[in-house]
């Protein structure tokens, strides 16, 4: 796995806030890689786009695919507030920022400076149904790996190993397991802002993002202004209106994977 965690390279109907790699730079990521070692990259937004399950394939034809899937409403809600941590996100409101989706898809109410719009289309990035039907019809089910998050919460080596046996690679490495991206909140908002869309560099950051130095100083100055901060609990009559409006999308991902998903159709445990 390259340094450069979501490259973002397939998927030609995605925005792209600092530009897209050349397929030389792509390759590069994976310049150190031995020829008995697997490579893959973790590219989140592969699974929103219409387009990246086919180009994929184009490009490597016997690719193996792995999927996390979540409860869509939680997911949104993340999603909600990842972007406000990352100064993305204007409307600090969730019911708000679902309300001004029309108008975002299109072009209206958008926060200023470098975006990917369709990160603020909660509903639609949260559709996972038909996004993971375009890998299956892709690759063929035996080459999609789908991993439910409940599952990766209740037995963290299981899941683990389930997708190293699905990778046909050394099933009995363990890795260290400590929580990773938990939530948080930024120290001080301008100097996030910043961090994020540096103005006196912004049109050197497409190149200085393809430098592994680049992304070890972003981190170091995100860890430095960030602090974990829990999630406050979602308004609880907006959670039972969007479980019941996300219940058919639900029930038809949970026919696709042949996987019981009525929990995520209840009420919050």
């Amino acid at each position: 796995m390259p340094f450069h965690k979501e490259p973002l390279y397939f998927g030609s109907d995605l925005h792209h806030r600092y530009g897209r790699l050349t397929s030389q730079e792509y390759a590069a990521l994976f310049r150190d890689a031995r020829r008995d070692q697997r490579i893959g990259e973790a590219s989140a937004w592969y699974l929103y786009s219409r387009e990246a399950a086919n180009e994929i394939r184009a490009a490597a034809p016997s690719a193996q695919i792995i999927i996390m899937l979540r409860n869509p409403v939680d997911v949104m809600y993340a999603q909600h507030s990842q972007l406000l941590f990352n100064e993305q996100e204007e409307i600090a409101d969730f019911a708000e920022a679902l309300a001004a989706e029309e108008d975002r898809a299109h072009g209206r109410r958008l926060p200023p400076g470098p975006l990917r719009p369709e990160n603020l289309l909660y509903r639609r990035m949260a559709r996972f149904s038909e996004q993971v039907e375009r890998y299956v019809h892709a690759f063929g089910r035996s080459c999609v790996h789908v991993i439910v998050h409940e599952d990766l919460l209740s037995d963290t080596p299981g899941a683990y190993r389930q997708a190293l046996e699905f990778l046909g690679v050394d099933p009995e490495f363990t890795p260290d397991f400590a929580p990773s991206n938990e939530n948080k909140r930024s120290r001080n908002r301008i100097l996030q802002r910043l961090i994020y869309d540096p103005p006196l560099v912004r049109a050197l950051v497409p190149r200085l993002r393809r430098y592994r130095w680049a992304h070890a100083l972003r981190a170091r100055l995100l860890a430095a202004n960030s602090v974990r901060a829990p999630r406050r609990p979602m308004d609880p009559q907006l959670r039972t209106q969007l479980t019941r409006e996300f219940s058919p999308e639900v029930e038809r991902l949970g026919q696709l994977i042949d996987r019981d998903l009525s929990a995520w159709s209840g009420p919050p445990t």
